[in-house]
């Protein structure tokens, strides 16, 4: 019971390392990547349709984004919903292929990212504390209800303290790499 218990705090911890890991992958670094355009949603014939469902999507350079829409009709919402979507930029329209050139990031506008990063994984952190506030009343739940010993509970409220405390670092881990990715010149 405490195992299955454990294993379920793990997995709830792990979701949020994932979900982490996916919103960061939308922050902008110095160089080109298509994540930046997950979530973009374009107004196609009157239906929210996802930005990579209508064109194809590359990278020719590094800090270029390239979209050829599989209907050209489409060029003008698409790049109105790049306008709309607040990451910052500039799509260029040339009749067949809509084109996205990332400018360098200033030093001012990477502190900011910095900033994003950690805010974005200070929320995280508290949603692994909350995965672990739930077992640990859980646990209390089973003393109570005398399906376990107190030292059972003890014990293995550590061992839910110890598998917070990795996931913790995982998180720090991966936002010195972003920052280190972001810092990148």
């Amino acid at each position: 019971m405490i195992d299955d218990l454990n294993e379920q705090t793990k997995a709830g911890m792990i979701k949020s390392i994932d979900a982490l890991q996916k919103d960061l992958r939308r922050i902008r670094t110095g160089r080109a990547s298509l994540a930046l355009l997950d979530g973009i949603m374009v107004d196609y014939y009157g239906s929210s349709t996802p930005i990579n469902q209508l064109a194809t999507l590359s990278i020719p350079e590094a800090r270029q984004i390239v979209i050829q829409p599989w209907d050209t009709k489409a060029l003008q919402d698409i790049e109105k919903a790049i306008l709309k979507s607040e990451l910052g930029l500039n799509p260029n329209n040339d009749g067949k292929l809509v084109r996205i050139t990332l400018p360098p990031l200033t030093a001012e506008r990477r502190k900011e990212l910095v900033r994003v990063v950690k805010k974005m994984a200070e929320e995280y952190k508290v949603q692994i504390r909350n995965h672990r506030r739930d077992a640990n009343e859980m646990l209390k739940d089973m003393k109570k209800d005398k399906l376990v010993a107190e030292d059972d509970m003890h014990k293995a409220q550590e061992r839910v303290q110890k598998t917070t405390d990795e996931f913790i670092a995982k998180v720090d881990a991966i936002v010195v790499e972003k920052e280190a990715e972001i810092m990148e010149i």
